[in-house]
């Protein structure tokens, strides 16, 4: 099979690939064969863990775009932007968490007042995890009078000033960007090998790529396991219309890479919908569009874009008006996501994974990641900040052994976790173990601190393998206040009085019941026992009043009925607090 390009019908005949068609062959002919498929020697996910869904509560299979209720919830980004984000004219939410390094500025002109993140009504509902960050921005956050920004349910964080309204929280932090910054770096180095290789002479194609007009049609070779395309023409019909786009000649389970190449490429299509019947939608999981050099990317027409897209080019500028783009929206330059000048609004960012196998671009024998989450014990919340460090088995003894005479081998530096919990190291097969070294701050360090083996193969699955790794905040101290009640004469105990605890929180001098600010009651009551006792137990430091209510038959409830303040503190913390309390036997008062 012959390995060409095409352009729209009026443009100069393509060059035939030749000797790198030919390279390509030998590298098909080398490759292992599994379930009829041709396998690269190494295949690698997205740098930096971005493509799959990031567990915990991932889907085992994303719906459609639709509204129902969430189908699961990732905390992988969505949308990725180098420079600065956009929103203008009638452009509605971008699904999923959103990084961008630089500003990002709201200013619609049309469409309502709106900007959603995070979650949107509408999208393979699969949004990320409630109170984790549905925005980082890496400078100012700036929406304009009248209009807002909204995370329903997760964070704002922002290094720059923040101004207009925000809902639901905002949380200013100069370091917001910072666990990102090198993702920029590693998408436009990995960008640049998908299409050209890792030796810079081009990427061997694997399929032909052919503008007819009415739609551009890519035609893969039936069996190799990444099917590549290098296309360097814009999908277009007549005129710059919109056009049709169709896949042929793709195995079920292949990876599809398409590489747009040149300065300057316009996608404006009318393919992709809402439901999950057309074969281009079944493949958006398994199909990335490289754009490696262009300084202006522009994704317009009428249909839903499916699969991922990568662009490489850090000066550049890419526009995105078609309705929803289903798939991971990465660009190391800047974005603006806005409405075509024709109308029509409600433009949006999907959030589906990338999950295929794309060529091996690091050096050496480096073939995959190993990973760790790092997830709050009580809420399961993503942690940043705890240190681990990697280590690589190589003395052929069960487990890790960190020192003696025969350890196993430390692995590149310590990895601190993310806003996403994650560490991950781009490793040569082998088996790992991940050590923690720091717990985040506030939180006690695990007793378990030893995670794996986990085994890198030789071709890593898109996501590698990877461990969850918990951490439980210390609780505050908590001690017990007890009281005996008494017969004031004989001193034998008596039952059936009872109490009220209440904390001291308001500052002032005294028991406060009532009124605008009380103190706080911390327990529903107590009635003391045969043996005159009553015991609070689980509070925490600080002053307490006991208050009587009630007493036993026979006995006056004494004029003084607050006892306290009483201070629970790390020096009685052990022993608590215990109060005695007397009574006097008597009748009440007629009347009373």
């Amino acid at each position: 099979m012959n390995a060409s390009t095409s352009g729209p019908p009026d443009a100069a005949p393509a060059r035939r690939p030749g000797r790198l068609w030919r390279a390509a062959v030998s590298v098909a002919s080398a490759a292992a064969l599994v379930g009829g498929l041709a396998v690269p020697a190494a295949a690698a996910p997205l740098p930096g863990g971005l493509g799959p869904c990031l567990p915990g509560s991932c889907p085992t299979a994303y719906p459609a775009v639709g509204g129902g209720p969430f189908a699961g919830r990732d905390n992988n980004i969505n949308v990725f932007v180098g420079g600065d984000y956009r929103v203008r004219a009638a452009a509605a939410g971008a699904e999923g968490r959103v990084v961008t390094l630089g500003r990002f500025d709201v200013n619609k002109s049309s469409g309502g007042s709106a900007y959603g993140v995070g979650v949107l009504g509408t999208g393979s509902r699969v949004p990320p995890a409630d109170g984790t960050d549905f925005l980082t921005a890496g400078g100012p956050v700036t929406v304009a009078p009248g209009q807002r920004l909204e995370a329903d349910g997760g964070v704002v964080r922002h290094a720059g000033p923040a101004s207009g309204t925000i809902l639901k929280r905002a949380v200013p932090d100069a370091a917001a960007a910072g666990p990102y910054t090198a993702l920029r770096d590693e998408l436009a180095a990995a960008s640049r090998c998908y299409a050209r290789g890792p030796d810079g002479r081009g990427r061997p194609a694997t399929g032909t790529a052919r503008n007819t007009g009415s739609e551009t049609v890519f035609t893969g070779d039936g069996t190799s396991a990444l099917q590549v395309f290098n296309v360097d023409f814009d999908l277009v019909g007549p005129g710059g219309g919109p056009q049709g786009i169709r896949f042929a000649g793709i195995p079920t389970a292949a990876t599809v890479l398409v590489n747009l190449n040149g300065p300057a490429r316009v996608v404006n299509t009318h393919s992709g919908g809402l439901t999950d019947d057309a074969p281009l939608n079944r493949m958006r999981e398994r199909l990335l569009w490289n754009l490696p050099d262009a300084r202006r990317a522009d994704f317009h027409g009428t249909g839903q874009f499916q699969g991922s897209v990568l662009i490489g080019e850090r000066a550049g500028e890419a526009t995105v008006t078609v309705p929803g783009v289903n798939g991971r929206f990465l660009t190391t330059g800047s974005l603006t996501h806005t409405s075509a000048p024709t109308g029509g609004g409600g433009q949006a960012f999907h959030a589906y994974p990338f999950n295929g196998r794309l060529p091996e671009c690091a050096s050496g024998r480096q073939a995959g990641a190993v990973s760790l989450l790092k997830r709050d014990g009580a809420t399961g919340k993503a942690l940043p900040g705890a240190r681990f460090q990697l280590w690589k088995d190589t003395n052929g003894t069960p487990g890790l052994q960190t020192g003696g005479t025969r350890p196993d081998t430390r692995s590149q530096g310590v990895c601190v976790t993310d806003a996403r919990g994650l560490c991950r190291r781009t490793v040569e097969p082998g088996a790992y173990y991940w050590q923690e070294v720091q717990a985040p701050a506030g939180y006690a360090k695990a007793s378990r601190d030893v995670f794996g083996p986990l085994t890198l193969a030789e071709a890593g699955a898109p996501q590698g393998p990877s461990a969850t790794a918990v951490n439980t905040r210390p609780r505050d101290p908590r001690g017990t206040v007890r009281l005996v009640k008494k017969d004031a004469r004989t001193k034998r105990p008596l039952a059936g009085a009872v109490f009220e605890l209440w904390r001291e929180t308001n500052g002032r001098a005294g028991l406060q019941v009532s009124g605008a600010r009380p103190d706080q009651r911390t327990d529903s009551g107590c009635a003391t026992d045969r043996l005159g006792r009553c015991a609070f137990a689980g509070q925490p430091l600080g002053a307490y009043y006991l208050r009587e209510t009630a007493v036993p038959e026979g006995y006056l409830l004494p004029a003084r009925h607050v006892f306290g303040p009483y201070r629970l503190t790390t020096a009685n913390l052990k022993a608590g607090i215990t109060v005695t309390v007397l009574n006097t036997p008597g009748e009440p008062p007629k009347g009373k």
